[in-house]
This record gives structure tokens, sequence and C-alpha cells, in this order.
């Protein structure tokens, strides 16, 4: 068969150019015959292996490779059927990929083209489950503090199921049966490709609703562990535990378990048990609000029974009132009586109180006098206090050492010694030296030149003289290091003159 593929695919070249009976043929002649004779003996595989080397390009293709004990084959899965897998693939599981085997030729290899992709297996699909329960458990998704309180009686009730299973209808009648609600159902597939996409993006979206339901029932009915897997997902479980909503789960049977049991605040055997957990019975409601209304009527007779016997008996110990008014107003007439009695009495008391204490009081003349001479006796001890304080000082005054004639003598002398510092300041004066024919040399910054080879040739100078300022420049150096230093000479002497100048002034506290 592959001779004829051959034959089919080029026919000799040369054949007998060498001397020799084989055939000749070309490269890309040999590599299509390999891909026809692959994909047509090999028109649609299933392998079973372990992914790795799993690559993700921003195509959207998938390149990765499947192995074994045995070998290892590349495997690629192109961007219109990653959506469709069935799965989302991993290095390190164990998969069964279907697909097609064909050869690429530029490189001489073969792969397998992926159309779809299962797990190898409820073992590898188990073990998947438990890793990722694990993790989640870990990071802190079911923990016991995170679950919400279900209402008693909700006004709306959400159900998150597939519009035309069984589940919807035992929900729905379960619900009316025990105490009508509302209902708002978001249908969703809860098996195959892109369950979990739905179903997560309804957990999602019913918690952002303008008016979203008090409770959120997850639900599906029974099946295989494939057929559940959609619950098993990682992005439905974290949108189940981010749900504002207290959500109840109701996957599958009551042997039937998926990660979102774990992750919800309620779990439910079946969807009906869910229903049962979301609302309760109506009839029960009333029957138990009807006791309590009789029991809390019979309590109000029993209290009001009992409150009228101590009404009546302490009715029964008060007094009479028209004998205690009575006695009240004869003991009021008494005390009035005595009360006019005793005020004259009290009166005539007082008065002779007052009448003995005026006696006992001194005249007013009597007190002022003592006053006046107590004050006179103060004013006569100040005046000679003052006197004597005053001749004190002057006493002190005559007998101080200290006379005008010796401070006009002191001041005379002090005023001889200003003269002369005056003067000795005037003589080093350093406008008194430039008044004598000296010049003051300063560059354009208004620094003194001391030295000749301080400025350049052509540089500007300025030259104080003593009754103004002039500007100057400098000539070529001609006559040698006599002639140029002249100035620096002439600088040195002014320099000093400042310095006597300023330690004059230093001595007169200037």
């Amino acid at each position: 068969m592959e001779r004829d593929l051959l034959f089919s695919a080029q026919e000799p070249q040369n054949a007998t150019s060498a001397g020799s009976n084989i055939p000749e043929y070309s490269v890309g002649a040999i590599s299509s015959a390999i891909k026809r004779v692959l994909e047509g003996s090999f028109g649609r595989v299933r392998v079973r292996g372990e992914i790795t080397e799993m690559k993700r390009y921003a195509s959207g293709h998938i390149y990765l490779s499947l192995k074994d004990e045995g070998g290892k084959i590349a495997g690629v899965i192109w961007r219109g059927n990653a959506s469709r897998l069935g799965m989302v693939p991993e290095n390190g599981t164990e998969v069964i990929a279907t697909g097609r085997i064909s050869s690429y030729g530029e490189r001489s290899s073969y792969q397998l083209i992926i159309e779809r992709m299962e797990f190898a297996g409820e073992g590898a699909m188990l073990a998947r489950i438990e890793a990722l329960r694990v993790r989640l458990r870990d990071e802190g998704l079911f923990a016991p503090e995170r679950k919400k309180p279900i209402p008693s009686l909700p006004h709306r009730v959400g159900v998150i199921t597939s519009r035309s299973g069984a589940v919807l209808h035992d929900i729905c009648t379960t619900i009316a049966r025990r105490f009508p609600r509302e209902i708002l159902l978001w249908p969703v597939a809860v098996q195959g490709e892109g369950a979990a996409q739905q179903i997560a993006h309804a957990v999602k979206a019913m918690g952002q609703l303008p008016h979203p339901p008090d409770v959120l029932i997850v639900a599906r009915g029974g099946g295989s562990l494939e057929d559940l897997m959609a619950f098993n997902d990682e992005a439905v479980v974290r949108a189940v535990a981010a749900c504002p909503l207290p959500v109840i789960s109701a996957v599958g049977h009551e042997t039937d378990t998926t990660l979102v049991d774990y992750a919800a605040d309620r779990r439910a055997p079946t969807p009906t048990a869910a229903a049962e957990m979301a609302v309760p019975v109506r009839s029960e409601l009333v029957a138990d609000l009807a006791h309590r209304a009789a029991r809390l009527s019979s309590g109000l007779v029993g209290i009001l029974q009992k409150q009228s016997l101590q009404l009546q008996a302490m009715a029964a110990r008060m007094p009479d009132l028209p004998s205690l008014l009575d006695t009240a107003r004869m003991r009021l007439d008494d005390r009035a009586q005595r009360l006019e009695l005793a005020l004259p009495g009290f009166v005539m008391r007082a008065r002779a109180r007052l009448g003995e204490a005026a006696f006992h009081l001194p005249a007013m003349e009597t007190v002022l006098g003592q006053r006046h001479r107590l004050l006179e006796g103060q004013a006569g001890r100040l005046q000679a206090g003052w006197e004597r304080f005053w001749q004190g000082c002057q006493m002190r005054l005559m007998r101080m050492p200290l006379q005008i004639r010796v401070i006009q003598g002191q001041c005379a002398v002090q005023r001889e010694r200003l003269v002369g510092v005056a003067r000795h300041l005037e003589a080093v004066s350093p406008r008194a030296v430039l008044e004598r024919g000296y010049v003051l040399v300063q560059d354009a910054k208004g620094r003194p030149v001391t030295h000749a080879a301080a400025l350049p040739q052509g540089g500007a100078v300025q030259l104080a003289f003593a009754d103004g300022a002039r500007q100057a420049k400098l000539e070529p150096n001609e006559g040698g290091a006599g002639r140029s230093g002249i100035v620096p000479s002439t600088r040195e002497k002014t320099t000093i003159a400042s310095a006597q100048w300023e330690d004059t002034q230093g001595e007169l506290g200037l």
C-alpha cells in the first residue's frame, strides 16, 4: 500500500541514471505519502496518557504532549476546539484524548490533532477533585463561620437549574404545596461543555440583581461522576462561596457529594429537600400561630384575674378615706388655733431681745472717737519715720568723699584722652593715605589687587582716589617687575593703614 501511494504521489525520476532499479523520489513526495498513510490508517483514535509540556499561545492554540511508560506523542488543540474540550487541560493530568493522527512535513514529525478530551477513569477525576477540595479548604472557603443563615420565610426564592429537567418541577411543586412563594429561575446547562461557566455566571448574576431573591437553590438531578463534574469546577465553587445570598446546594442524590456542597450554606440531599429547607409549611405556621394566640389569650385572662384579686385585697386593706379627711381637718383647725395664740407671744419675746441688744451697744460717738485717735497716732508715727529717713539720707550724702571738683577733673582727663585717640585715628585712616597721593587698585568685582600678575594684560581695573574712582586698562608689561611693583607697594601701605584704622576703632569700642 505504501508503494502504491508513493507511485501515485510522483513518478520516479532518473530511475536508471545510476544503473539501479531503485526509484528516486523528492522529499515533498515522501512527506505527502507518509501523511496520507497516517491519516488513512488512523482516521480517528483515542489516546490515553499524561499531559506534559503544555503551552498555551496568544493565538488560542494549545500545544502539548501525551506520555506513558512506553513513549510520548505530540499533540495540538486548535483554537476552535479548545473551548469545546469538555475540560481544562493541565500538566500531570491523565486523560483520554480523541482526535486524528497527522504529520508535519516541514519537520518530518507526526502529531495528534485533539478534538475532545476527558479524564482517564473515575480514579483520576476523584484525585483531581480531592486535590481541589483540600486546596480550597486550606484557603478557608469551607469554614463554618462563612456560612450564612437561611431566612425563615423568604419572599422570593431563586433557582439555578435546567429548564427541562424534573428538578424544577419538584422544586416548584414542593414550594406551592408548603408555602407559595415567588420563584425566580435562571436556566443553565447542568452538564456538558460550558455548563460550569453558565452556573458560575448565574450565581454571580443572581447576587447582583436590583431585587435579588432571599435564598438561592443550586440544583440538578442524579447522574454519574462525569455528569456532576460541572459542580466540581473551581469557578463554580468560588462563585457559590462569594455569593452574598444564602445558598442551598441540591446536586444529585443523597449519596452524591460535590464541592459545591462544601461551599454552600446548607446542603440538601435532594432538590425536594432543598425546597423544604427554603420555605416552611404554611399549615404548620397557621396552626402554630393559632396555638400561640390561644396561649396568649389564656395568659392574658390569667393575668387580669390575678391583678383583679390583688386590687381587691389592697382595697380591703386601705383605711376609710372620709374618716381620714375628718381627722386631718380637726388637726388643721387645732394647729391654726395654737398658731393664733403663739404668734403675739413670739413677737413680744423678739422685741424684748432686740431692746436688750440695743441697750448693750456702745454709742456711735464713742466708737468714732476711738478710731479718730488711733488714726492720728498712726499719722504721727508715719511723719516721724519719714523725717528720720530724710535726715539719714542727707547725712550719708554729706559723708561721701565725691565732690563736684573731682568729677569735673575726671571729665577733663577723659576728654583729653578722647581727643588723642581721635587724632591717632585720623592719622591711620585709609582716606588720609589716599589724600597723600596713593591709589587703591581693584578688579572688576571690587576686590583689591596686590600683585601685578593677578590680572592679565589688557584687563580692566578700577583706581580709587581720595576724591573718587576712575576706570583703567592694563598695558603690556614693558618695564619689568620694577615698574609694575609701584601699585602693589602702595596697596600694601593702604592695607596697613586700614588695619590700624580697625585696631583704633576696636580700642574705642566703635
